[in-house]
């Protein structure tokens, strides 16, 4: 296993870390540490994709497991938020989700999951035809935008769980707001990505069986008209041999006249 796979298991092993640390209220700046171990992860994305193209080391199973990290990380991370509720500091209101109000967190990590399940499906699809996908722009660019978005919102979650009583009022109205905006950018790219991705490589949906049956008849087509080519010439070849001996037996017959 070269570097930059390395490289991405790194990244996956992380996965479960951050979740730790985001979940234990119990210690201290836990979201801050589990918001510091998802950059990490995030930017291990990028590291070992410039590694595997500055070295040509870019091999099939990176380009099968480097995305799927991706997913992972971007599933937990924004699970964590729009999931988890986040108890503010100095207040007697109930602990709710970062990710406020509920049904946008849920509606927007619907979205984001929808998509990266069907992206997911296509390159299994794609996989079971000997066939791997890699990502694109605007994938990485979407890609860029998620790890932005929940890096946000772990910051706030560990502002309102230690600082609250610092930015309540006009600060966290300003805050949440920016938090919509990202959010809201990164819905939209997640869903002009995932229908870029699915209509680029929409061939793999194609089912081989009916290609196969188009491919058998045209052969078969084929096969008939030189069939009925040959038969014709050699009905042509017939007819020449048969003038040429109606020809042959007119001379004879004017040879013995003659004599």
């Amino acid at each position: 296993m070269n570097l930059p796979n390395r490289i991405t298991l790194v990244r996956l092993l992380l996965i479960p870390i951050f979740v730790f640390f985001y979940l234990a209220d119990f210690i201290p700046y836990g979201k801050l540490v589990a918001m510091i171990i998802f950059m990490i992860a995030s930017f291990t994305d990028f590291l070992d994709g410039n590694i595997a193209r500055k070295r040509n080391l870019v091999t099939t199973l990176g380009k099968f497991l480097d995305p799927l990290a991706d997913k992972l990380l971007v599933m937990a991370g924004f699970l964590l938020i729009a999931a988890y509720p986040v108890s503010a500091a100095g207040s007697a209101n109930l602990a709710e989700p970062i990710l406020m109000p509920t049904y946008i967190g849920i509606v927007a990590v619907i979205i984001i999951l929808v998509r990266e399940l069907m992206v997911t499906a296509l390159r299994a699809q794609a996989a079971a035809k000997g066939v791997v996908l890699a990502a694109d722009m605007y994938g990485k660019v979407k890609a860029v935008f998620q790890f932005i978005t929940i890096i946000y919102y772990m910051l706030y979650a560990f502002l309102v769980e230690e600082f609250y009583s610092s930015i309540q009022g006009v600060p966290n109205t300003v805050i949440a707001l920016i938090g919509y905006i990202l959010l809201a950018i990164t819905v939209i790219l997640t869903i002009v990505s995932g229908c870029n991705y699915i209509i680029k490589n929409k061939a793999v949906f194609k089912d081989d069986d009916k290609d196969k049956e188009k491919l058998n008849k045209k052969e078969t087509e084929i096969s008939e008209e030189v069939v009925v080519k040959n038969a014709k010439e050699n009905l042509e070849e017939n007819v020449v041999d048969v003038e040429e001996n109606k020809k042959d037996t007119k001379e004879n017959k004017a040879k013995k006249k003659s004599e």
